[in-house]
């Protein structure tokens, strides 16, 4: 699977969250936190970041844009974060990550989305019981549980 993963990287420029990705990077959170919390966490996130650019915010859409530099060669790529309540009320972040020139991210836009998932579990604490896998969310929907 790495392998396929490092090929299609140098293949694309743009990467979103799954919630039935292969890649365990792209799954997206489903949080049993409050969406103020998980909010203001990725605000954080974003305010702190070395070369992250906060372009807009709106609390009401659920929605965070930004604009990342790479450190080496200076590309900019812009990323949205989506702060949204499911329907069982529990709070869903999903992100998509786009080169904005650039034809291949050679897996930039992948690690990016895995890093600031990994930061935002961190930062609010989120573990096992907090962080709710995706598939068993969309079961809750279902009603399979």
């Amino acid at each position: 699977m790495r392998d396929e993963r490092a090929g299609s990287a140098t293949t694309r420029n743009r990467t979103e969250t799954d919630p039935w990705s292969d890649d365990p990077r792209l799954l997206g959170r489903t949080y049993a936190i409050p969406f103020n919390q998980v909010w203001l966490a990725c605000l954080e996130l974003v305010t702190t970041w070395n070369r992250w650019e906060l372009l807009q915010t709106d609390d009401i859409e659920g929605l965070i844009q930004v604009r990342c530099t790479t450190a080496v060669f200076r590309f900019k790529d812009d990323v949205e974060i989506r702060v949204l309540l499911d329907e069982n009320a529990l709070t869903r972040v999903d992100l998509q990550s786009q080169s904005i020139k650039n034809r291949y991210d050679l897996g930039v836009n992948t690690r990016r989305i895995g890093r600031f998932l990994v930061r935002l579990d961190k930062l609010l604490g989120a573990g096992k019981g907090t962080i709710i896998d995706p598939k068993d969310a969309v079961a809750l929907t279902l009603g399979h549980r």
